[in-house]
């Protein structure tokens, strides 16, 4: 069992990390969550093209990965992006007393239980994550994405400041045109 505690920005493969735990849990306050690939000339090449769709459904994915922009914690609740938003000064507290919780449980019943649930809702194929990851990589030799992440790094991307504070509104803002695969 796997529990993510969310306090920050999760974009990308961060996301993508936290859509492969079994729980997700965000400060309100806090966190910011996003797939910003598209945006860079890329796609999800971290499960996230595979995972996202059966947390939030088809409409809400292409909302989040083609849209490339920042969700709040409230709003990834209700999408279902996360388990629950917690006031950030009780996070800790509630994830804490739950993983306890679950800990305290006999291990035979929660495997039990999270098998078939995992039956019920199957995770994705190790052949087809690996296949998309391939297929990301391959991305960057893209005309479009080289020149869409050089303008990024000229802005400031992966420093701190205002491009890595609002990556979510700088991709939509980029004025280069739109990313054709060569």
């Amino acid at each position: 069992m796997s529990i993510a505690s969310i306090r920050g920005r999760a974009r990308g493969v961060g996301s993508e990390f936290l859509l492969a735990c079994d729980l997700r849990f965000a400060s309100r306050e806090l966190a910011v969550l996003g797939q910003p690939e598209v945006g860079l000339g890329l796609f999800p090449g971290g499960g996230g093209t595979e995972r996202l769709p059966a947390l939030v459904g088809r409409a809400r994915a292409l909302e989040i990965i083609l849209g490339c922009e920042d969700f709040d914690a409230d709003t990834a609740e209700r999408y279902g992006y996360v388990n629950r938003a917690v006031a950030d000064d009780q996070l800790d507290a509630f994830v804490d007393r739950l993983a306890r919780r679950i800990a305290s449980f006999d291990t035979a019943a929660l495997a039990q239980g999270k098998a078939r649930v995992n039956h019920s809702s199957p995770l994705p194929a190790g052949a087809d994550l690996v296949a998309s990851q391939d297929d990301f990589f391959a991305a960057f030799t893209w005309e479009g994405t080289q020149r869409r992440l050089a303008r990024l790094f000229e802005l400031g991307l992966q420093q701190p400041g205002d491009v890595e504070q609002r990556l979510g509104d700088v991709v939509g803002e980029l004025a280069l045109g739109p990313a054709t695969a060569t």
